[in-house]
């Protein structure tokens, strides 16, 4: 799967430093770029072509919304998290207006900055596993931008998916959300066979509530195991 890349604008270095650091913990995502102004950004964002910009609002040369306005009207392809100590309620209303995908108010910690991540990844995941639209698929990404929730394993499965069965292989994970499954031992957890547990395992990796590892053994084929991200 192709790794979600990262373009950083943040005039604070110290800043802009941390929060590349947070990018590089999360699987799935890579720095591609890092930028302290605007003067530089739109050059930036030409020739990385990232998927998504973490962006500040507040610079020595500019305003981060006056910037986003241009890459709207400039059509680039990239979606923007707000990442700023701003709090105003007049530019939460500009952000949301402006399409962003996330707001984050600094300073950010770890743990919701990887929230912000990982509900980034299942949304670019879904999108660019689409072969054709229909309407549950644009219900899907609308009500998903409406507030920006996170969008749950268990809504809005897809038909053969049983929510109730669905929700049992997830709390398999609970207990240790460290240790990997295969789906012969989650199979074995929900009283099901290892064909079924695996349709839902799969399902749970393209939603990103999982990950897959293929452990290799002395003898055989390597088996896959499914890790809780």
């Amino acid at each position: 799967m192709k790794t979600i890349e990262v373009l950083i604008i943040e005039d604070n270095l110290k800043v802009a430093k941390a929060h590349q650091l947070f990018v590089e913990k999360v699987e799935g995502f890579t720095v591609t770029g890092v930028v302290n102004c605007l003067a530089d950004a739109a050059d930036m964002v030409k020739v990385l072509e990232p998927d998504l910009i973490l962006l500040d609002v507040y610079f020595p040369d500019g305003n981060g919304m006056d910037f986003l306005a241009r890459l709207r009207r400039n059509h680039a392809d990239c979606d923007v998290i707000l990442i700023t100590a701003a709090k105003e309620v007049k530019l939460l209303h500009s952000a949301l207006r402006s399409g962003v995908f996330d707001y984050m108010i600094k300073p950010v910690f770890f743990q919701r900055f990887e929230e912000a991540l990982g509900n980034y990844r299942q949304h670019w995941t879904r999108l660019n596993a689409l072969d054709d639209m229909d309407q549950e698929a644009v219900d899907h990404f609308f009500r998903t931008a409406q507030g920006n929730t996170q969008q749950q394993p268990c809504q809005d499965v897809p038909k053969g998916i049983d929510p109730l069965t669905l929700e049992k292989v997830i709390e398999s994970f609970s207990a240790t959300p460290d240790q990997g499954q295969s789906a012969e031992e989650v199979g074995h957890s929900i009283g099901a066979s290892r064909t079924t547990a695996r349709k839902y395992l799969e399902y749970l990796i393209s939603t990103g509530f999982l990950r897959i590892n293929l452990e290799y053994g002395t003898i055989g084929r390597p088996e896959r195991k499914y890790f809780k991200t």
